[in-house]
C-alpha cells in the first residue's frame, strides 16, 4: 500500500502543478483522496490506513500546505465530528472547503457559567418548525472573528438531567443575531472572543446527531481536541524545546551548571512526551481517540509552561522586546514572537481544550479505573440545578 500511495502522489503531481494556483491545488488534492487518506473515498480520503498519511505528507513536502494556525479547529475538531455524526449531505457540503481553508471554523462550547462543567451550559435552542431559535452567550471562542461556521452545543430540553438535554449544531457565523466581541489576553492579543447569539435561526439540517444526543457528539469533539493540542506530530528537538535549545546554543555565556541540569531534565521529559505522542497516533490509526489523549494534553501544557519559564530565566539579563499592544490575532501560535509572549501564552495551555484539573479526573477515572467523584447533580433536571 505504501508503494501505491507513492504512485498515486506521483501521478497527482504529474497532473497538478504545485507552483500554480494554491487553492486549486488544494482542491485537487482533496478530490484525489490525498487530504486525509483514512477518510472515505469522495470525502478527501482513500479509505486507507491512517499511518499512510505520513507518506503522503513526505511526498508532498514543498507543495502548498494548510494553515494550521487558523484551520486547527476545523481540521482537528469539526471534521472528525462531522465524519462521525454528519449526514452524507453534510459531509459533502462541509469537509472539502473546511480542509482547503476556504471556510474557517470555531467552537461554541464554553460559557461564562459553564467551563469545566460544560454540561451545565445554558444557551437554549428552541424548535420552531423546521428551524431552531438559539439564544445565549459563548466565551473563549478562538478565531470566531475569522470563522464562517461554528460547532455549537445548546440546550434543547431543560426538563431532563444536564447531560441528556443537549443537542449539537453547526452554526452559521454570518447569520443574523450572531455578534462577536474580542477578549484581550495577557499577551495583548485577542485570539479569543465572546459570542452572543440572539434569536439566531438555524435550519434543522444543520443539526449533527439526534436531538438530545449532543453530549455524546461533543465527546467526540473534545477527545479529538485534546489529541490535536497535545498529540500533534513534533520532530525530535521540535516545538517549545527547540526554541529553548536555540537560545541555549546562541548564548553560551548565560549558561550555568544548575540551568544545564534543568535543561537536560526538560529534554528527557520532552522526548518522553514526543514518543508518547507517536504511540498515541499509532493507537488512533487503529480506531477512535480515547481518554489517553487527555494525558497528552496534560503533559503538553505542563511541559510548555516549564520550558517557557526556563527560557525567561535563562535570558533574564537580556530584557524583552515584545509588543504588548492590543491586536486581533490572525491565528493561534504557541511558539511565535518573543520569549515574553511565549511565557505568557503558555499559561493558557492548562486551561484551553480542557483544564488540567478536569483532565486529571478523566485520567484517574477512565484510564486508571479509580472511583469517580460523587456527583449529586447527575440525575437532577437541569432546570432545578442551582445557578
Amino acid at each position: 500500500m505504501d508503494v501505491n500511495i507513492k504512485e498515486r502522489v506521483a501521478a497527482f503531481l504529474a497532473e497538478h502543478d504545485p507552483d500554480g494556483d494554491r487553492l486549486e491545488f488544494l482542491r485537487a488534492r482533496f478530490d484525489a483522496g490525498l487530504a486525509w487518506v483514512w477518510y472515505p473515498e469522495g470525502l478527501g480520503g482513500l479509505g486507507a490506513p491512517r499511518e499512510l498519511q505520513s507518506v503522503v505528507e513526505r511526498e508532498l513536502a514543498g507543495t502548498p500546505q494548510l494553515n494550521a494556525g487558523v484551520q486547527a479547529i476545523g481540521l482537528g475538531m469539526a471534521a472528525p465530528t462531522i465524519l462521525a455524526f454528519g449526514t452524507e449531505e453534510q459531509k459533502r457540503r462541509f469537509l472539502r472547503p473546511l480542509w482547503t481553508g476556504e471556510e474557517l471554523w470555531c467552537q461554541l462550547f464554553s460559557e461564562p457559567g459553564a467551563g469545566s462543567d460544560l454540561a451545565t451550559l445554558a444557551t437554549r435552542a428552541v424548535r420552531d418548525g423546521d428551524e431552531w431559535v438559539v439564544d445565549g452567550q459563548k466565551v473563549w471562542t478562538s478565531g470566531a472573528h475569522h470563522a464562517r461556521w461554528a460547532i455549537l452545543v445548546a440546550r434543547t430540553d431543560p426538563d431532563v438531567p444536564k447531560h441528556r438535554g443537549l443537542t449539537y449544531f453547526v452554526c452559521d457565523m454570518h447569520a443574523p443575531g450572531v455578534e462577536v466581541r474580542p477578549l484581550r489576553q495577557i499577551t495583548g492579543e485577542a485570539e479569543f472572543n465572546e459570542v452572543f447569539l440572539t434569536g439566531v435561526r438555524l435550519p434543522d439540517d444543520l443539526r449533527l446527531g439526534e436531538v438530545g444526543d449532543g453530549w455524546r457528539v461533543a465527546q467526540t469533539t473534545l477527545m479529538n481536541e485534546r489529541v490535536a493540542i497535545g498529540g500533534a506530530p513534533v520532530g525530535r528537538g521540535g516545538g517549545m524545546v527547540g526554541v529553548v535549545l536555540d537560545a541555549w546554543r546562541a548564548q553560551p555565556e548565560l549558561r550555568t551548571h544548575d540551568l544545564h541540569q534543568r535543561l537536560l531534565s526538560l529534554w528527557v521529559e520532552s522526548e518522553v512526551t514526543r514518543l508518547s505522542g507517536v504511540r498515541l497516533r499509532e493507537q488512533l490509526a487503529a480506531g477512535h481517540p480515547g481518554p489517553e489523549g487527555s494525558g497528552m494534553k496534560l503533559s503538553f501544557a505542563k511541559l510548555n509552561q516549564e520550558l517557557s519559564g526556563f527560557e525567561v530565566e535563562f535570558a533574564r539579563d537580556l530584557g524583552y522586546d515584545d509588543d504588548w499592544t492590543f491586536r486581533r490575532s490572525e491565528g493561534v501560535d504557541f511558539y511565535g514572537r518573543g520569549r515574553g509572549y511565549r511565557y505568557l501564552r503558555a499559561k493558557g495551555n492548562s486551561i484551553e481544550g480542557g483544564t488540567s484539573e478536569i483532565l486529571r479526573n478523566i485520567i484517574s477515572e477512565r484510564v486508571l479505573g479509580l472511583p469517580s467523584e460523587p456527583r449529586v447533580d447527575k440525575d437532577v433536571p437541569w432546570k432545578d440545578l442551582p445557578r
